[in-house]
């Protein structure tokens, strides 16, 4: 392990690993790719990446502890596709993906990620250029993006042919063999990599997400909390500045978080006192105060919900910043 990582923002290098302890220090980067991790459950909150650069491919595999949801911006100016490395589920805008499942992310997309409990995952992504000129000859036909995005169900051989090499190559990068610095060796993992992603994706079995309108509004609704971050806000007027109905949220919530508006709202911002209580300093900061910029009032409340979710008192976090 590489140890707790300190800044807010990191790219990994062209191989290696890093390990998070805080979601304020675990916002990772992958071609311009962006995620907000919210923390659900009780369990310390740990994330392990393996990152390799193999050319125009780049390959990321997840080893997370906790349950939390994740919302993720996508870059347009590249492919992405993700999958469950592990048995456990993932559940992506809504559907729960099974071992071998695919998703086969828009152009740009922006979407929501959660998980019950401990987590394995892999996520590919290359040029959308490089993607057309090898499905091609590898294919047969130019294998187009996707405007929406959609799970793929490909031949069990084909999916675990993919599953299997992306499994080593993060291995490669997990013990920094010294293979990957050979310029012949590197291309040609890369090129098995994108046949079996190519196999993968010229699957016909495929689902659409079906749920358009409803990822449309949970993308609004990201962007409303964003818009009045720090500010009290209630779910009418968030409904108001959404232009939606509270039902209709409250439905959309459901399906895509997994809890309701309010729940919801109350963990984002116990997610971000608790980055605020990393980061302060516990000589000149009281957990009084840090409560009351976030808009927990009783601090007595704020303290039991906060050790609910995260497993110690908001003292302690404060106690255990770097000062």
């Amino acid at each position: 392990m590489a140890g707790l990582a300190t800044n807010v923002s990191r790219r990994l290098n062209e191989y290696g690993t890093a390990t998070f302890a805080d979601t304020s220090d675990c916002q990772w980067a992958l071609g311009g790719g962006r995620v907000q991790l919210t923390v659900t459950g009780g369990d310390e909150f740990k994330v392990r990446l393996i990152s390799l650069h193999l050319g125009h491919l780049q390959l990321l595999r997840g080893c997370e502890e906790s349950p939390r949801i994740a919302y993720v911006s996508l870059p347009p100016s590249r492919v992405f596709v993700s999958f469950p490395t592990g048995e456990a589920p993932l559940i992506w805008d809504g559907i729960e993906l099974r071992p071998g499942d695919i998703v086969f992310h828009g152009r740009g997309e922006r979407m929501h990620q959660r998980t019950a409990g401990a987590s394995r995952w892999g996520l590919m992504s290359l040029p959308a250029r490089q993607l057309a000129s090898s499905s091609r000859p590898l294919a047969g036909r130019k294998i187009s993006w996707p405007p929406v995005g959609r799970v793929l169900r490909p031949r069990p051989v084909a999916a675990g042919r993919l599953l299997g090499l992306h499994a080593r190559a993060g291995r490669l990068a997990e013990t920094k063999d010294r293979s990957l610095a050979q310029r012949r060796f590197a291309q040609t993992l890369e090129q098995e990599l994108v046949h079996a992603l190519v196999d993968c994706l010229a699957a016909d079995d495929a689902e659409h997400s079906g749920k358009k309108r409803h990822a449309n509004i949970m993308v609004r609704f990201e962007d409303a909390l964003a818009d009045h971050a720090g500010q009290p806000l209630t779910v009418s007027e968030l409904c108001a500045a959404i232009g939606v109905s509270e039902r209709t949220l409250r439905v959309c919530c459901a399906e895509f978080l997994g809890i309701g508006p309010i729940k919801y709202l109350l963990l984002r911002r116990l997610n971000m006192a608790r980055a605020a209580l990393r980061r302060a300093d516990p000589a000149s900061t009281s957990v009084a105060e840090i409560a009351r910029s976030h808009q927990f009032s009783e601090l007595g409340r704020f303290a039991v919900s906060y050790r609910k979710i995260f497993g110690e008192m908001p003292s302690a976090t404060l106690r255990g910043a770097p000062g």
